[in-house]
């Protein structure tokens, strides 16, 4: 099979099933090519329907689901989007073709490297990587019309929701625990008025760095 072929085969029988209808966005995973943003020994796997693993306990978002965030964001030129959790850059390239300016962290220093010469590679100029946790965002370059959290935690922090710019701002999270978690949509509508919105359910491995809720003992 051909990799164009594969990669067909991932839009059609994995992302559109999965309510990815956004003409926009489905282009875009024909132009950004995900297996160029995979270690190259898990390059045959690049659209399999699952988590990648990228070493010391990170994995690569499942392409369905990166596709349903992009989508659910819904970007404009003139956004300016913070992603946490950049891991190989996959999705903040994405992001890039949409938004006017994405920051996006990474805490391990492997990874941001990797993602700092893969975006590199693709020709992607307005991504920022920096080398840094996220749990607390980075107030530094706020407000952003957008957050995402490329991973999932058990809730979001206060910190980052303040972070988002008031009136429009909005931040797409995978929250819970195993074996269910939910992808949760969050608007800023007022200085301290948000609105949660869940958009469906899923699983993807933890973000590093987040606090766990503390377990009730019985």
């Amino acid at each position: 099979m051909t990799v164009e072929k594969a990669r067909f085969n991932m839009i059609e029988q994995q992302i559109r099933p999965w309510n990815v209808l956004n003409l926009g966005v489905l282009e875009l995973l024909t132009i950004v090519h995900r297996e160029d943003f995979v270690p190259a020994a898990l390059r045959a796997q690049a659209f399999v329907d699952t988590e990648l693993p990228l070493g010391n306990g990170r994995r690569m978002l499942a392409p369905r689901v990166e596709a349903r965030m992009l989508q659910e964001l819904k970007l404009t030129r003139q956004d300016r989007v913070l992603e946490i959790g950049a891991a190989t850059g996959h999705l903040a390239a994405l992001m890039a073709h949409q938004a006017e300016q994405v920051f996006a962290v990474e805490p391990d220093a492997g990874l941001a490297d990797a993602a700092k010469a893969n975006l590199r590679k693709a020709g992607v100029q307005n991504v920022r990587v920096l080398q840094q946790g996220g749990a607390s965002g980075l107030a530094a370059e706020a407000p952003f019309d957008a957050i995402v959290l490329s991973g999932s935690v058990a809730e979001v922090p206060a910190g980052l929701l303040a972070q988002l710019r008031v009136g429009t701002g909005r931040l797409i999270a995978i929250v819970g625990d195993d074996p269910v978690m939910q992808a949760q949509l969050i608007t800023r509508v007022g200085p301290d008025d948000y609105r949660s919105l869940t958009l469906f359910e899923t699983s993807a491995a933890r973000l590093p760095g987040f606090a766990e809720l503390p377990s009730f003992a019985f």
